[in-house]
């Protein structure tokens, strides 16, 4: 058994391309289109382009729940996704500079330090570096 894609519910689904790829550096994997006012839109780390998909996905139109369950994750402080990255602080000047807002700045906890910021999508984004 692999893990191939997982999501996140976006507002924007242009918006957030620009977000994911541009700011955090993603690379865009798949875009199209499934009918009506569906888009399938994926992206990928440039680390590795053969790796998990994160996709992108509408939060209004095609599932009822999505739009109350990204709200939900939000205003409770949970983030809807983690990614790993070598060094926290750095990245956290990196995107500070792009002008990305953190709700949590780079914070030691147990056996790792994190930090979260919001992804302008509506959803609150942790990047992780683990210390073992």
């Amino acid at each position: 058994m692999q893990i191939k894609l997982t999501s996140v519910f976006v507002n924007d689904q242009e918006k957030a391309l620009k977000f994911y790829t541009d700011v955090l550096g993603f690379t865009k994997k798949y875009d199209f289109a499934g009918g009506g006012n569906y888009r399938w839109l994926t992206v990928v780390s440039p680390e590795e382009p053969e790796g998990v998909q994160l996709v992108l996905e509408a939060s209004e139109g095609f599932n009822p729940a999505a739009k109350t369950y990204q709200q939900a994750i939000y205003q409770s402080g949970i983030p809807a996704a983690n990614f790993f990255v070598a060094s926290v602080e750095q990245e956290f000047e990196r995107l500070k500079k792009l002008g990305v807002t953190f709700t949590k700045e780079p914070t030691k906890t147990t056996g790792s330090t994190i930090a979260m910021l919001n992804d302008s999508c509506g959803n609150l984004i942790q990047i992780t570096h683990l210390d073992w």
